[in-house]
């Protein structure tokens, strides 16, 4: 493939930039990166255990879970450009409302529900859709900038509430938290984020077609929803991605008490999981690059079992600052690359006639690891009092997840009545 056609990013930057600003700000990184820095002044406050601040986190997948599903259906019928301004700003609201808790698990637990529920147009099922159509050589490297903003916003969002938290209370926290989306993601996607099929962009996209003659009609090409489940292809992504996302997602929101297992102060805790996003900036770009000019598959399957090493050294009985940190940005490095590769995959092998609804079932499947990895990883310190079992169990699965990718075969071929998922 040859990558003359940067013109792409002329007429698609504000796509992406909408899209990084709006996933990194949205359900994806938020409450999942901040609820390790949130537990500690929770559970002092209302004297629960780990396990059931984490407890949220399984409740949060079940939603997503159904959500994803809803949310790619709607996308594909309603616009994405409506789903997400509505979802930004519900979103929002429903963060800033975790600070009228007074002690109520059943409240909180509520609250994460309804955060699944008004946040899933922010994920990046919808936001991906439109990215995917703007760009078709570059559609690798597009994706990841457009991802960037969970690493970039993950690192951050931990700085930002741990200051909060120090300067003010928790509950500022959340209010703060809340106030993102809806003061810096609304206004830029309102002005900028519209899909190649608007109307108001036409006159864009036809210049578009005529700088870059390979450039397709992406939204309009893809097999029939009915066709894409039936396929084996589907199914193995589904398989993949559970043992993968839950042996990522089960540390990273417990980085702070697995760092203060190994000897770590809190502060000295924060800083060195905060890292994790700098590494999934890292992965989102390197990522990115890669599938643009390699086959996704393979570069799936290294890329996710390289970080069963970061499990292997956070089992260590004497680990350093500086191979905590190493371990830290392995993980993040995974984290930056499950995303956009998702994304990918799906673009190229079901096409885009119904990308968000396939997404949204196969974020469903992501979810499942990503929403239940936590709470297991809670649920094993609680009754061990280390977190080294569990580990293992995640090199495991990383191994279990990446490498089956391999099979998936060549890239098919769509045309407007594409049928075949052979």
């Amino acid at each position: 493939m040859k990558f003359s056609n940067a013109k792409e990013f002329k007429y698609g930057w504000p796509i992406v930039l909408s899209a990084a600003l709006g996933i990194g700000l949205g359900m994806s990184p938020l409450p999942f990166y901040t609820i390790g820095v949130l537990a500690g002044p929770l559970t002092a406050e209302f004297s629960w255990g780990m396990n059931q601040v984490m407890a949220a986190l399984p409740i949060f997948t079940l939603g997503a879970l159904v959500m994803g599903t809803l949310i790619g259906m709607i996308t594909d019928r309603v616009g994405v450009r409506k789903t997400t301004l509505v979802s930004v700003v519900l979103f929002g609201l429903t963060f800033m409302a975790f600070s009228l808790n007074t002690g109520s698990h059943r409240l909180y637990l509520f609250l994460w529900v309804l955060l699944a529920i008004t946040g899933a147009g922010t994920l990046p099922i919808t936001w991906t859709r439109a990215v995917n159509n703007w760009f078709n050589e570059n559609r690798g490297l597009a994706l990841g900038l457009s991802l960037l903003g969970t690493g970039l916003f993950g690192a951050l969002a931990k700085l930002y509430a741990a200051w909060w938290i120090e300067n003010y209370n928790w509950r500022v926290a959340y209010v703060a938290l809340g106030l993102l989306p809806i003061l810096i993601a609304f206004p830029v996607a309102y002005f900028a984020f519209r899909d190649t099929d608007d109307p108001k962009v036409k006159d864009k996209v036809d210049r578009l077609r005529r700088e870059i003659p390979s450039h397709t009609t992406a939204e309009k090409t893809g097999l029939e929803l009915g066709q894409a489940l039936r396929g084996w292809r589907f199914w193995l992504m589904a398989f993949a991605f559970i043992p993968v996302s839950f042996a990522v997602g089960g540390p990273i929101p417990n980085l702070e008490k697995i760092l203060s297992t190994k000897g770590f102060d809190a502060a000295e805790a924060v800083v060195i999981a905060s890292f994790i996003g700098y590494a999934v900036i890292i992965g989102r770009l390197v990522g990115g690059y890669l599938l643009d000019r390699l086959w996704a598959p393979a570069v799936a399957a290294v890329l996710l079992s390289i970080p069963a090493i970061s499990c292997l050294l956070f089992q260590q009985a004497d680990l350093s600052y500086e191979m905590a940190i190493v371990a830290v940005m392995i993980l993040g490095f995974a984290a930056g690359v499950e995303y956009d590769l998702m994304a990918y995959l799906v673009s190229r092998y079901f096409g885009m006639k119904n990308y968000a609804t396939l997404y949204g079932i196969l974020y469903g499947f992501f979810a499942l690891g990503a929403g239940f990895g936590p709470y297991i990883f809670g649920y094993s310190f609680t009754a061990t009092g280390s977190y080294n079992a569990i580990l293992g169990y995640a090199v495991i699965a990383f191994l279990v997840g990446a490498l089956p990718l391999l099979f998936l075969g060549r890239y098919p071929q769509f045309d407007t009545e594409s049928s075949s998922t052979n």
